[in-house]
């Protein structure tokens, strides 16, 4: 029974001791130094040898301007604990005072400790750190390495060399780490990701890419072209990066995954030029069916959007010969769908792409994939405009693939098939479910939907704005650009001043774009930007007019400012990082600070 007793009263004081921490440290945090303090006394007190508790009671006098007090502690503990980190926290103490003859006398004590026992280096640098004396942390390092060849603090070192504005000493440092620790690449690339993250003027880039260009021209060790690749590919320079892979494949032809992973990330970050380049190297490197079929894929995928009606033969042609010799392998699901998705979108070619799906729904496929071949069918039903099929289609998506961002997808597709066929009360319950969706490009498209549905309805109680916006969108959907142009513009006549207006006047510019007419669809874009400053669109327009003048009419400068205002005044677009990636390229590599 005492021993009962014992334990639950050893238990019971525990509880109460981390109590006590606790509070004091929010104490602490919040600066209420004295009520700490008096926490802080019991609690070292009772642990005498915690150099913790010891520290953080300093501390506390030392903002309460208790100097004295803050000595005699330490002094006592070092005289019966003899840390050598004492002498850091009475320099400390003393520097506090403005005494830094005092100061410097406790830093040489400390010094002299790592001289005579180089172990300690660690210790009482991480010391020096934590009270932000970043070069004597340096000269304790140094000391420590010299004393014991053993030991290593290349990568503190560098990084002190960093925190005390020596950027290109700290990019050299630590790249010599990283090369001869090679398993250290990973926490050194991330401590370089830290350095860019606020380099506003882009100078520690500039010097670290101007490092690492030296290091590929003077050691052939494909390490180095390793690293400069992933220097540009998270500054988004993803065609420099495939100029490093190729390089890294001449010489190591067994290194093809890192071209297949950078490839994809261009097809994620939608830079098709690089995409389509590495992709073509890849089908002229590679004998593996599946990466073929990855790189046929996007190629032809790219080519459709990018073609007119008279090349439509030679890419049904393409499609015929790969799905010949490919057409039952399980790698060519993706193959298979986008060949429908042509049938119908723009052969125009209902049945052919429906009986295509048929035959993929009965191969035995695994749950993904028969939900992708499901979703293109549904597609295709909207295309023929077969609504009620359609909504079976995305519903059972959302059956098989609950909560799964695939799901999600189906979900806002459904709302905007309802939206086609004018069931407007469904399509903004829908939306409004959706607003909150894992990805921001479903969100964003949920909110629009759900904003043309509420801003309009609210003056229009015969929703006649919206069952014509309606059917000039289904023809859009259809890839009808030319009839869903006019049908936009008789809105525009016929609901002039109405809320529908701005939303009519993007989809104006985007069928003219699809056309080929951009000063047109300049024109509108400008109207927004003139007469719905406050409206949902202005970053679309923003975006899109920069897009035309940059890459269509030849005019970088006007282009620039546009994604300039995007970059400064709509951070939370969409568009923004491809904005950023533009504005930065148009700027010029000497700066990149936006």
């Amino acid at each position: 029974m005492n021993k009962l007793f014992t334990y639950l009263f050893f238990f019971i004081s525990l509880i109460g001791l981390a109590q006590n921490e606790q509070l004091a440290q929010n104490y602490f945090d919040k600066g209420e130094f004295d009520k700490a303090t008096s926490l802080y006394e019991e609690i070292e007190k009772k642990q005498p040898g915690n150099f913790y508790f010891t520290q953080k009671l300093a501390s506390c006098y030392q903002n309460l301007k208790q100097f004295d007090k803050a000595e005699k502690l330490l002094l006592s503990r070092k005289e019966k604990f003899n840390q050598p980190n004492f002498f850091v926290e009475l320099g400390y103490n003393a520097q506090l005072q403005k005494d830094q003859a005092k100061a410097d006398s406790y830093y040489k004590k400390a010094y002299e400790v790592v001289q005579s026992q180089p172990n300690y280096a660690y210790q009482i640098g991480q010391a020096f750190e934590q009270k932000s004396l970043l070069q004597q942390a340096y000269t304790t390092y140094e000391i420590g390495q010299k004393g014991n060849s053993g030991l290593n603090f290349d990568y503190q070192m560098a990084l002190l060399q960093g925190q005390m504005g020596n950027l290109d000493v700290m990019v050299v440092k630590l790249l010599d780490h990283a090369y001869s620790n090679q398993n250290a690449t990973m926490n050194v690339q991330n401590q370089l990701l830290f350095f860019m993250q606020d380099d506003v003027e882009n100078i520690f880039v500039a010097s670290l890419k101007k490092e690492l260009l030296l290091r590929t021209q003077k050691n052939q060790d494909i390490y180095w072209n390793q690293f400069l690749s992933w220097l540009y590919v998270n500054q988004k320079e993803y065609n420099k990066a495939f100029i490093q892979e190729k390089s890294i494949y001449k010489r190591n032809p067994e290194s093809f995954d890192d071209i297949i992973q950078l490839a994809q990330i261009c097809v994620n970050e939608k830079d098709n030029e690089t995409a389509q380049a590495i992709f073509q190297f890849i089908l002229q490197n590679t004998t593996d069916e599946a990466t073929i079929l990855n790189a046929e894929y996007f190629l032809l995928k790219n080519e459709i959007a990018n073609s007119k009606p008279e090349n439509y033969p030679l890419i049904q042609s393409k499609f015929d010969t790969l799905l010949n010799q490919y057409g039952d392998s399980p790698f060519s699901v993706d193959l298979q769908i986008l060949a429908a998705h042509f049938k119908a979108f723009y052969l125009n070619d209902f049945e052919k792409s429906k009986a295509l799906l048929d035959k993929m729904l009965a191969m035995p496929l695994n749950v993904r994939n028969k939900a992708k071949v499901k979703m293109e069918m549904a597609d295709v039903f909207v295309f023929n405009e077969k609504f009620n099929q359609a909504i079976i289609y995305y519903a059972q998506i959302q059956n098989d693939l609950p909560n799964d961002e695939f799901s999600h997808e189906a979900s806002m597709r459904m709302a905007k098939t309802s939206f086609f066929k004018k069931d407007f009360d469904w399509a903004k319950k829908q939306a409004s479910e959706l607003k909150q969706a894992s990805t921001q490009l479903i969100a964003n498209d949920a909110v629009e939907l759900f904003l043309l549905i509420s801003d309009n309805e609210a003056e229009d109680s015969l929703k006649v704005a919206l069952q014509d916006y309606s059917k000039a969108d289904l023809l859009e959907y259809q890839n009808k650009p030319a009839e869903a142009l006019e049908a936009f513009l008789q809105i525009l006549v016929k609901h002039k001043g109405e809320s529908i207006e701005a939303g009519t006047l993007y989809k104006v510019g985007r069928n003219y774009e699809k056309l080929g007419n951009f000063a047109k669809a300049i024109s509108y874009y400008q109207n927004i930007l003139d007469n719905h400053k406050d409206g949902i669109y202005i970053d679309e327009a923003l975006f899109y007019s920069a897009e035309i003048y940059n890459k269509q009419l030849n005019d970088p400068e006007k282009a620039k400012n546009l994604y300039e205002k995007i970059v400064l005044e709509h951070p939370d677009s969409i568009y923004f990082t491809e904005a950023r990636k533009q504005y930065r390229q148009l700027r010029g590599d000497k700066q990149q600070g936006i």
